[in-house]
């Protein structure tokens, strides 16, 4: 076994779980479930059948990572935040059948006790703020907060806020990689850090 289960922990037969990643205290992983390498998973973390967690994830403490919810790489769930893929449960009606799917992009972070309701796509690099609630689609790079959530700013990979409006035109580069990010309208790009720009490791 080329990762870490802590003794407490449930990992069931047929998980698939990448090298190097490290299983807390009361984690159950359920046997469908496909986890990619170097990913954290906190105390008291839930992953069911039908989840995929791509490489570098962190899910910290008291998260439940449902069936039909699916993290690319580089994720962060802050502590106790939600995902649901049940759209109008109830406890007398059966809708398994009726799972909606949740993409949360490259890199997004998702704050401490936010909640992602189920059916949405979370854009590359996407910032959600503590407790927020999220109810549709967000953008690349978009800052969300509040409940619902509205976009309040735009967040550069390194996770600084950027200078920017939120509509319009306009060029904002991260202090800390160099990083040129362009916004055109309501959507955001970036450019190659040109010659000389510190890294984000420096």
């Amino acid at each position: 076994m080329n990762y870490q289960v802590h003794e407490s922990a449930i990992v069931d037969p047929g998980a698939v779980i990448g090298e190097g990643s490290r299983i807390w205290h009361f984690v159950h992983v359920c046997s469908g479930a496909k986890i990619g390498k170097g990913v954290s998973l906190g105390q008291n973390v839930f992953v069911g059948n039908q989840v995929t967690i791509g490489d570098h994830c962190k899910i910290q403490n008291n998260v439940s990572v449902y069936d039909n919810v699916h993290l690319e790489e580089g994720v962060f769930c802050g502590p106790s935040m939600v995902f649901t893929n049940v759209y109008n449960p109830r406890s007398l009606i059966e809708r398994k059948n009726e799972y909606r799917d949740t993409l949360v992009k490259k890199g997004a972070t998702l704050g401490a006790n936010c909640t992602i309701v189920c059916g949405v796509t979370l854009g590359e690099y996407a910032f959600i703020g503590a407790g927020a609630v999220i109810n549709k689609d967000v953008p690349p790079y978009a800052l969300m907060v509040g409940v619902p959530a509205r976009q309040i700013g735009w967040m550069s990979e390194h996770g600084e806020q950027l200078d920017l409006p939120l509509n319009g035109q306009g060029k904002a580069t991260c202090e800390h990689t160099g990083t040129i990010y362009t916004l055109n309208g309501n959507q955001l790009t970036k450019q190659i850090p040109p010659v000389g720009a510190r890294s984000a490791s420096e």
